[in-house]
């Protein structure tokens, strides 16, 4: 994957929240964590140098980018955090007001004719069967009318994750999933597996709030 475009749009949009929280989610000194982010832009490029490039019609680019984004800076750190601590760090560094935004804008659409749309082309595309850093979903509306679920029978995340021998913090990322729904604030998401702790599938249960 090339680094200008989107990979390099995402390191001006976000190092500087990951630089932040670097001090205030896991306590470093300013000159720690600006040595931490000079060394983890470096190690960023190469991750998604390594990387294939995403179909047009690939949805899931952005995950993948800032997988690469959160793998190179715990691998610069110089003492590992807790999964825990690494979720909250995730977290803050990404819900920056601009990704606040995002989620309220993607809650607007959210079970719209068009977002039933796209779901069901996302899963027709089957992009992990072609890269398989991306995704394949299926796409189970729930019988009831309250809402969908996406189901993930692979998962790029992990698979890159693995690769960089961070497989731990996979779940640290996985919970990003409720607070972007949460803040898009029109669904409740509910999960019960995924793929990194053994599961199936990786769901991903959006209910419309009443």
């Amino acid at each position: 994957m090339k680094y200008a475009g989107m990979p390099a749009g995402m390191w001006l949009l976000f190092s500087g929240s990951f630089n932040k929280h670097l001090r205030e989610v896991l306590g470093y000194d300013t000159s720690t964590a600006k040595d931490i982010t000079a060394k983890a832009k470096v190690r960023y490029a190469k991750i998604i140098s390594r990387l294939p490039e995403f179909e047009k019609e690939d949805r899931f680019k952005m995950n993948i980018v800032s997988c690469a984004m959160f793998s190179a800076f715990l691998m610069k750190m110089p003492r590992k955090p807790s999964v825990e601590k690494a979720a909250d760090y995730y977290r803050e560094s990404m819900m920056t007001g601009l990704m606040k935004l995002f989620c309220r804008m993607s809650g607007k659409n959210k079970f719209t004719d068009n977002d039933i749309e796209s779901m069901e082309e996302t899963a027709a595309l089957k992009a992990a069967d072609k890269n398989p850093y991306s995704w394949n979903m299926e796409f189970l509306p729930y019988e009831d009318g309250s809402g969908y679920e996406a189901r993930f029978t692979h998962c790029g995340i992990c698979t890159l994750m693995k690769k960089l021998r961070l497989y731990e913090y996979v779940p640290a990322m996985c919970r990003f999933d409720y607070a972007m729904s949460e803040t898009g604030g029109v669904s409740s998401f509910v999960r019960e597996y995924t793929l990194a702790s053994g599961g199936p599938y990786c769901d991903c249960g959006y209910k419309k709030k009443v």
